[in-house]
């Protein structure tokens, strides 16, 4: 007998299966082709089982990958917004909110409540989980930038101090991993294929 938990549960994981549509600027490492957010958060997850011993404090992992897996699905409805957009704030928007309680609504009452706590955790960024995730979430893109001579930072003329403003919070969950990223800058300015700003 169906129950009516399954029912909503399967609605849930019919409806984010649009996350596949949804395309992000950046594109596949040594590729044109640009990433689609549902395998932005694929890449996160993976990245998250092989680096989290690189993390700053002691993590929840299956907490963080929650929050990889989840923290984008509010684009099905808010769309992607780019982290250099000069019009529109990267940050929590009263749209994204909106998305989150409708998508997340779709889940049995017990997942909503859990689900909606995940990812506002996620974008207030204050745990240890959340800073991690933050961490990979900020990470992917400019590995990916740095293997596409530039990416979007060229493809958009954004500036060494905009990206590294932008890239200093991966910091937050890992000094390692920030120090190998701000080297990878570092390498990506002098090679010319991120642009020094005037103020450097």
């Amino acid at each position: 007998m169906t129950t009516p938990d399954l029912l909503k549960q399967v609605a849930f994981i019919k409806e984010i299966d649009k996350l596949k549509y949804i395309q992000r600027r950046t594109k596949l490492f040594n590729s044109d082709r640009h990433e689609n957010d549902a395998e932005h958060s694929w890449h996160l997850a993976m990245m998250t089982l092989v680096l989290a011993g690189h993390a700053n404090e002691a993590i929840d992992m299956l907490k963080v990958l929650k929050m990889v897996l989840i923290h984008d699905l509010v684009e099905i409805d808010a769309g992607d917004t780019f982290i250099y957009d000069t019009v529109k704030n990267h940050t929590n928007t009263d749209e994204e909110r909106l998305a989150a309680q409708r998508i997340f609504g779709l889940l049995p009452e017990a997942q909503v409540q859990d689900f909606i706590a995940v990812w506002e955790e996620f974008e207030e960024g204050q745990t240890a989980e959340a800073r991690f995730a933050r961490t990979m979430d900020r990470f992917e893109p400019l590995l990916q930038n740095a293997s596409n001579q530039g990416g979007t930072w060229a493809e958009f003329n954004v500036p060494y101090d905009k990206v590294y403003a932008k890239k200093k919070a991966i910091a937050d969950g890992s000094a390692t991993i920030w120090a190998y990223a701000d080297g990878l800058l570092k390498e990506s300015m002098e090679k010319g294929i991120l642009k020094k700003s005037e103020d450097f």
